[in-house]
């Protein structure tokens, strides 16, 4: 069976020319160079070297081998490389995440990660709650960024950021200026997050709470077409207030005066813990620091 040691001696044998001097380069003896060459050529059955007075060349099949062995030493000292860098962020990651994160501070953090730490590759996966949390699950994704924190004893969690709720419609209603109650609201298509989400669920129970019996309700995953059916005048929405800023400023949509608004969504990073989750914990811990400092910025308009 042929070993590093082995190898080792030959390459330096044949780039040196001679066994003392591979001998001083791995710091060992002339004998045991000579062993090690000897043991190398009877497992494969074929001499490497030719000795004679002037000193020591190759044979024909060693200059053929001589390649091999230079590319597995290679192979290994690249090997030890990537083992001892553990830590290093590399790589890809799958990273899941809300459309909220992606309208907010999302471009923030990939521009971040490009900066700090340009082998690792992002491959982005928007989609609600629900749905990252089953990729997650299923190992299809790395990092979810979504709503809520995990119930699940192998996944972690770092919360990253609150965005406040709003009841939010376009002028046309006439709805603006003036306190507004929940049970008026229904009178309207009420617009909001897809249906499996907790700003639908928690909008249903308002509705149905404030007398409203069969509340119509337009779920939707994009938040592109919440604010494009708001500003239609389709009917009120209930989505982050983050998400229509530049809407609000421009007089386009206005937040309203509502007896009762749904609770703020919090969002957190989750993912699944294993040897192998330093780059998920630390993207994880950037985002939360992104997310802060987003937080503490004023609004753009």
């Amino acid at each position: 069976m042929i070993d590093f040691k082995q190898i080792d001696a030959f390459v330096w044998v044949a780039e040196l020319g001679s066994f003392r001097a591979a001998a001083e380069k791995l710091n060992t003896t002339q004998p045991a160079i000579s062993q090690r060459i000897a043991a190398m050529e009877a497992t494969m059955a074929v001499r490497l070297f030719e000795r004679g007075a002037r000193g020591i060349k190759l044979t024909e099949k060693g200059q053929e081998l001589l390649s091999h062995a230079q590319r597995m030493l290679a192979l290994r000292n690249e090997m030890m490389t990537v083992a001892k860098a553990q830590n290093a962020v590399r790589g890809t990651l799958r990273l899941g995440s809300s459309e909220t994160l992606v309208q907010t501070w999302l471009h923030h953090l990939i521009d971040e990660l490009h900066q700090r730490y340009p082998a690792l590759v992002v491959e982005l996966h928007v989609d609600t709650t629900h749905v990252l949390r089953s990729q997650l699950a299923a190992h299809q994704i790395d990092l979810a960024m979504l709503v809520g924190p995990t119930h699940e004893p192998r996944e972690s969690d770092l919360h990253l950021c609150d965005y406040d709720l709003a009841w939010v419609a376009s002028p046309g209603l006439k709805l603006h200026g003036r306190p507004v109650t929940v049970a008026e609201l229904g009178q309207y298509p009420v617009i909001t997050y897809p249906s499996a989400s907790l700003p639908y669920h928690a909008v249903r129970t308002l509705l149905q709470e404030a007398g409203i019996k069969s509340p119509r309700i337009y779920g939707s995953a994009s938040m592109s077409t919440i604010v494009q059916m708001t500003l239609r005048g389709i009917g009120p929405s209930v989505i982050a207030s983050a998400l229509i800023s530049q809407e609000v400023a421009e007089g386009k949509l206005f937040v309203l005066d509502v007896d009762k608004t749904p609770a703020p969504l919090s969002f957190y990073a989750c993912w699944v813990e294993s040897p192998d989750s330093h780059t998920v914990r630390t993207v994880a811990r950037l985002a939360q620091r992104i997310a802060k400092r987003a937080a503490n910025e004023p609004t753009e308009t």
